[in-house]
């Protein structure tokens, strides 16, 4: 916890405020930029975690206020994505943001953001058909298009992303960019647990076994770093590797490996450097992690 944030947003006599209406939070920002406040912006979909707490401290650092969204955006699953199965935590969650000093959590009802007879929606083009959007088609424009509604609510200065989604924050930053939005991203780095696992909500339903196996995830990009480090440029050698390791154990199934530009992540013929290598698994074994999706990536200078 970031008891010093903590305790100096306490010494201002701040307290964390809860709002669900759109108005609230456009006032609440309108004032602190009135006061030439700076504010930064943590968009989250709640199951709040140490990767998300670490985004806060982010934009706490550099800014003056921080919001904080939690809002689970139904246009970003897909048909075969249990929507209903996400976790909730809600109360955990304001309780997270209130331990990490955040200055406002906006909690929005779905026909909040998506009232009736909405029909717009954000095409983020060939960009959101790659990785995941091979995979999970539509995905990137659900995500496109609830970040474009949050960040014109919002009005931030700083948006704060996770580098575990690689992909998405690429997706954002060109929106900003084709867009022309007054947003900075900021994109940092992923938190992991001991073993090298990237902290994600769907962790939870791991069971033993196959949790034990999932460091086998982390574990399969190390080896390709070092590899690459030591001259390897094969590809296809790599991926062949990086398959054994993740599936070893008949706990994941391997979805993709990509090797490819860290900016644009078109994927490269060769292992070479700079570099994005991606990983995309699913859990096939019993229970309930069955059929969710792990991803993680290093980024390679």
């Amino acid at each position: 916890m970031n008891s010093q944030g903590t305790t100096q947003g306490a010494a201002r006599g701040r307290g964390t405020r809860i709002v669900h209406s759109i108005t609230q939070v456009r006032r609440a920002v309108a004032a602190w930029h009135g006061q030439e406040l700076t504010v930064g912006f943590v968009p989250t979909m709640g199951a709040l975690h140490a990767g998300h707490r670490s985004l806060m401290r982010r934009s706490k650092r550099l800014c003056d206020r921080t919001v904080v969204s939690v809002f689970v955006n139904p246009t970003q699953f897909g048909p075969r994505e249990d929507l209903r199965a996400y976790p909730r935590p809600l109360s955990a969650d304001l309780k997270a943001c209130r331990e990490e000093g955040v200055d406002l959590v906006f909690v929005p009802s779905v026909a909040t953001i998506y009232p009736e007879g909405f029909g717009t929606k954000l095409k983020v083009g060939d960009l959101g058909n790659l990785w995941e959007g091979r995979s999970r088609p539509g995905h990137f424009d659900g995500v496109a298009t609830v970040v474009l509604k949050l960040f014109s609510i919002v009005t931030p200065d700083v948006a704060i992303f996770g580098q575990k989604d690689l992909q998405q924050s690429v997706v954002i930053r060109r929106m900003v960019s084709d867009l022309n939005l007054p947003v900075r991203v900021v994109v940092s780095p992923t938190v992991r647990e001991n073993d090298g696992l990237a902290l994600s909500s769907r962790n939870v339903y791991l069971d033993r076994l196959s949790r034990n196996a999932s460091a086998g995830i982390y574990q399969s990009l190390r080896w390709a770093r070092a590899q690459i480090k030591e001259g390897e440029t094969r590809a296809g050698r790599l991926r062949t590797r990086m398959r054994r390791m993740i599936e070893d154990g008949g706990y994941f199934s391997l979805d993709y490996i990509g090797f490819c530009d860290p900016l644009t992540l078109t994927e490269k013929a060769g292992a070479r450097r700079p570099l994005a290598i991606l990983v995309a698994v699913k859990c096939v074994t019993p229970g309930p992690a069955q059929g969710r999706r792990y991803i993680d990536n290093l980024v390679i200078r």
